[in-house]
Order: C-alpha cells, then sequence, then structure tokens
C-alpha cells in the first residue's frame, strides 16, 4: 500500500527502529505525534510497543491506523467477510457526486477550470465507493474500524491512479498512463492479533504525553503545507462537500497551517514542542533541507537534556518536475536522539 508522501520515512525506518528498541514496564507508549503514513509507528508496534497515533490530518490518521488492524478487528461478519466486500465495491457503478464534480474534466461544467486529477469514471467510483462505506456505517453493517479499513483502502486506490506528479497540490495537464487505468480497491495483509492503538486528531501542542512515553517526532521542516498537498485525500476521509477555491480545487486549509513551515517561526515551534513534551526521551527525525541548520536546532534543544544527533542515510529530495528530477539531488537524514533530564512545569514556555 505505496503512498507518495513528502517526507516518508519508508526508507528510514530499519535505522529508526535501532533506536526505538522495545518497550520498557514502565506501561509508556510509542507516541507518533506526527504520524504520516505510519510507517514508523507500524515498526515500534512491531517491536512491541503500545501505539499512539496522531495527525493533524484526518486522513494520515486513518492511513495509519489501517497498518494495525486485526483479523479479528475487521471480519465484516454482516457483508460476508473483507474479500466480499471488496467485490462489492469494486462492482458499484461510478457516482456523480461531488469527486466527480470537483476533481475531473467534469469540473469545467459549473467552473472556469477543468481539473485532471482523476478521469470522469475513476472520480465517479471513488464517490461511489465513499458513499457506500458511509452507508453501511450508518446502517451498522460495519463497526468504526472496518470503516478506517476500507476508507484507508479507498485513499490507497485513489492515489494509485491519480494524475499528479506526487502530490494533490495541482494535477497534471496530460494524462499519466497509471491514471487512465480503472480505480480498483486491493484487500490488504491484515495483522493476525490484535494491538493497543490510539487514534487522535490534534495540534501536537496539545498531547498530554506522560513521563513514561517515548515520543516520535517527524514535523514538517520545509515550507509545505501538508494540509493544501493532500486536500483531496483529506475530502475523502472525512466525507465533506468544502466549498473548493483556485485552479488546484483546494479546500480550506488555512486553520491547519504548520508553524513548523515558516522559516521565521520553525526554530521556536520546534524547541517549545520538545520543551513542553512531559516525555524524558524523544527521537526527533530532522534533514538538512529544513528551515533551521540543525546546528542551531541541536543548541537550542541542549538546555532540555543530552541531545544526540544520528547520521542515518542520504535519501532523494522531493522532485517535483523535471527540472528537479534532472538534478538528482540527495539530502541526509538525521535522528536526534533527546534525553531529557527536566521536565517543563509550565506549559507554552521555554525553560
Amino acid at each position: 500500500m505505496t503512498y507518495r508522501y513528502i517526507g516518508s520515512k519508508a526508507r528510514l525506518v530499519e535505522e529508526i527502529a535501532e533506536y526505538i528498541g522495545t518497550p520498557s514496564n514502565s506501561g509508556g507508549m510509542f507516541v507518533d505525534a506526527f504520524c504520516g503514513t505510519g510507517v514508523v509507528a507500524e515498526t515500534a508496534m512491531k517491536l512491541g510497543w503500545p501505539v499512539w497515533l496522531n495527525d493533524h490530518m484526518v486522513s494520515a490518521g486513518i492511513i495509519s491506523a489501517a497498518r494495525m488492524i486485526s483479523t479479528h478487528e475487521a471480519n465484516f461478519k454482516c457483508l460476508g467477510g473483507y474479500s466480499e466486500v471488496i467485490n462489492i465495491l469494486n462492482g458499484l457503478d461510478p457516482l456523480r457526486g461531488f469527486i466527480w464534480r470537483e476533481y475531473s474534466p467534469a469540473s469545467v461544467l459549473t467552473g472556469d477550470v477543468e481539473r485532471r486529477y482523476f478521469t470522469e469514471e475513476n472520480a465517479g467510483r471513488i464517490d461511489a465507493i465513499r458513499q457506500q462505506i458511509g452507508l453501511w456505517k450508518k446502517g451498522e453493517l460495519i463497526t468504526k474500524l472496518e470503516e478506517k479499513l476500507l476508507i484507508a483502502d479507498l485513499l490507497s486506490a485513489t492515489n494509485r491512479i491519480a494524475n499528479i506528479a506526487g502530490t494533490y497540490g495541482c494535477f497534471l495537464s496530460k494524462w499519466q498512463n497509471q491514471a487512465t487505468n480503472s480505480l480498483i480497491m486491493l484487500q490488504r495483509e491484515l495483522i493476525s492479533q490484535p494491538t493497543t492503538v490510539r487514534v487522535t486528531c490534534e495540534d501536537v501542542s496539545n498531547l498530554q504525553v506522560s513521563s513514561h512515553d517515548l515520543v516520535y517526532l517527524d514535523p514538517p521542516y520545509t515550507k509545505r503545507q501538508y494540509a493544501a498537498y493532500y486536500h483531496i485525500l483529506e475530502t475523502i476521509a472525512i466525507n465533506d462537500e468544502p466549498e473548493v477555491q483556485g485552479v488546484s480545487g483546494l479546500r480550506p486549509w488555512q486553520t491547519k497551517a504548520s508553524d513548523f513551515c515558516y522559516k521565521t517561526r520553525a526554530l521556536d515551534a520546534l524547541t517549545n514542542l520538545v520543551v513542553n513534551l512531559d516525555s524524558k526521551r524523544i527521537l526527533l527525525s530532522y534533514s538538512e533541507e529544513g528551515h533551521v541548520p540543525i546546528d542551531q536546532l541541536m543548541d537550542n534543544l541542549t538546555q532540555v537534556g543530552s541531545v544526540t544527533p544520528i547520521n542515518l542515510m542520504k535519501v532523494g529530495r522531493y522532485r517535483p518536475n523535471k527540472t528537479a528530477s534532472m538534478a538528482r539531488s540527495t539530502v541526509r537524514e538525521y535522528l536526534i536522539v533527546i534525553e531529557k533530564d527536566k521536565l517543563s512545569t509550565v506549559r507554552g514556555e521555554v525553560i
């Protein structure tokens, strides 16, 4: 279930796992405060940690949680099983709904822009499948976890046929080959045994973690705002019909704009976040392309205790266009291990 997701740690997760380790007997959780697609949290789960997933994007929480749903929690007993449900959804006729109206060439019928995120058929299939999932949940034919799983499967299917360069910040003028394929829901392999997973959609500054929790931070560290770049996935996840704007058809996203994405605010935002988390141990993923030079960030963080930078590996820089692709540049990724010797007593203030 591959997602084209900025900052994904899929290529780094094995190296990060070494510093996660196995849980102690203190009862703490692995808190993935910016969970994204959940690849690091999934690894922590496999290491035996109870997991707390958080992201300010609803779609990210759903995508991540689906990685940790077991066969016992998603047996779809009212509908004949997981496989049968996927077959039913794949057999639905396209529906001329919100996604068809705003994000396929049909958008030109009601506005001045012909948006080519999806073919009309695929956009209609997204609408039909999302509606059916909602009807099943409303009729209590599926559970909340089963609903999350199916929405995540739909987001994955959507991503495979989206006519985009990597994000939903804009669509391509010409149809890519994968975009002309039919949208197909796929049944994923579920884990065999239930695990402890908590999912929240909170501003990270509001998380009330304990001193025994291991907190993993993978904040945005460039100007790219995730709420804008993945707006269509968010709309599908929430299943609303927002008033969209501009050529890209952006849903209102400014309320979820992140201070970490602004060069003038990033250092204070990162420092305050680490200082105010009531956890003794924090792992912070960072990159040399971040707004804040890593040496400057390290200097700020030493006020809370021991701060150790770990060189991970170089990965390909995000390349949204041909010019960036030709450069084939790489960036160094870091993991900063923070061992706090004092905890903040006044939230919102730097010690």
